[in-house]
């Protein structure tokens, strides 16, 4: 008979008599033990962070966690609107809008910062300076934008940058990733001719990637932190709800136009 086949896993296992979760007793030891936020480092790392890496990765979710009435809280918003049984296809709706423009640049910044880091990395503030204005001059040449620079309200600074810059410097975890991200915001106007804010999805992404957590994954910490924004988006519409005016905002105030066919080679009608 041939033996059953193995699934090898360090997250959760279960018996008869208990449940483990990263090689500890789930009752014993991590409930109650151990913070939301120092857990979700845990497993995606699988080394328990140190309480400086966990004051940076819960800077970087309280960040990320709601930003108003975005296109992932209207979703979601509305989502409830059409299937009120369906709590878990409005925060899914919602999440799904995450891309780069919304919550993705998380991601791309920390994978944009990464890929230029050289072998050698720069000993002063100076050395970041002429690396970061190589990477924006490359950019600016290739007609590409920077990601993490500029934001459409905080045009004047994102306020989480600096202070999560300050907690990452408080807790020795400001890296690489942070010191390149930060000389990009010094120099960029040399080369744009305007000062743009370094807004806080892309601070975040720096911040996560010093953290030496799996770049393929910054998009989901951000994704994680939204969802708890997107239960209080859903919270706040049970006792004060806009979805419904936002619906009829479009539905009652549309206006019939002649059709304009779809031609391909971008002629039109």
């Amino acid at each position: 008979m041939t033996a059953p086949r193995e699934y090898p896993t360090a997250l959760g296992a279960s018996s008869t008599e208990k449940i483990t979760l990263l090689g500890h007793d789930l009752a014993e030891d991590v409930m109650g033990s151990v913070g939301f936020g120092e857990l979700a480092f845990w497993l995606a790392t699988q080394r328990r962070p140190t309480p400086g890496e966990t004051r940076v990765f819960e800077a970087v979710l309280a960040a990320l966690a709601d930003h108003g009435f975005t296109p992932t809280a209207i979703t979601t918003r509305l989502t409830y609107l059409s299937a009120p049984d369906s709590v878990q296809g409005a925060l899914a709706a919602g999440l799904l809008g995450g891309g780069s423009r919304f919550l993705g640049v998380t991601e791309d910044c920390g994978r944009f910062l990464h890929e230029r880091l050289p072998g050698e990395l720069p000993v002063d503030d100076a050395g970041w300076d002429a690396l970061a204005l190589e990477t924006v001059r490359r950019q600016r040449e290739a007609k590409r934008f920077v990601p993490g620079l500029g934001h459409h309200v905080h045009k004047n600074g994102d306020p989480r940058t600096p202070r999560l810059l300050q907690i990452a410097t408080e807790e020795g975890c400001y890296g690489p990733h942070l010191s390149l991200f930060a000389a990009i915001g010094r120099v960029h106007p040399q080369v744009l001719g305007r000062t743009l804010p370094l807004n806080g999805a892309g601070v975040c992404g720096a911040a996560l990637a010093d953290l030496g957590l799996p770049l393929e994954l910054l998009r989901g910490f951000a994704l994680l932190a939204r969802t708890a924004g997107l239960i209080g988006q859903l919270a706040e519409e049970l006792r004060h709800p806009v979805a419904g005016d936002i619906f009829l905002s479009v539905d009652l105030h549309n206006r019939s136009v002649d059709p304009d066919p779809y031609e391909p080679g971008g002629r039109r009608g």
